[in-house]
């Protein structure tokens, strides 16, 4: 399964991260129909833009916890310390795509940023519980 993960600024468009979507789809020569699914921080799932993404998309978002971000960090290959100071992680889009993927992920594409919103791949087994 690929997931799909996403940070962004508060109030960032749902443009501008379909933007960032887009280039990092293309990057890794991935096709938006083998995303499964979209992820993000917990906090960040109800931002609008992120919602107008994920639908663009077709693909359902969800919020991750802090503490399922965090038992994915050491896969993480970059580093905000921005983001470390405020949510404890290296990257949100590289942690979000990573707990998504579930069993086995690995990134296949790092983070990718414009100036409101980063984008990373992962690919996985998908959780145990759901199925995915």
């Amino acid at each position: 399964m690929i997931a799909l993960g996403i940070g962004c600024r508060r109030n960032a468009s749902g443009e501008e991260i379909a933007a960032v979507i887009a280039q990092a789809l293309t990057a890794a020569r991935v096709v938006a129909g083998d995303v499964a699914v979209v992820a993000t921080a917990a906090d960040k799932v109800s931002e609008p833009g992120m919602i107008e993404a994920a639908k663009r998309l077709g693909r359902p978002l969800i919020g991750l916890a802090v503490e399922d971000l965090a038992a994915v960090v050491d896969l993480a290959v970059t580093r905000s310390d921005r983001v470390q100071r405020l949510k404890g992680v290296p990257s949100i889009a590289e942690t979000a795509a990573l707990a998504a993927a579930g069993r086995n992920a690995r990134l296949i594409l790092p983070r990718m940023a414009n100036g409101s919103a980063t984008c990373a791949l992962a690919e996985g087994e998908g959780a145990a519980e759901d199925g995915r």
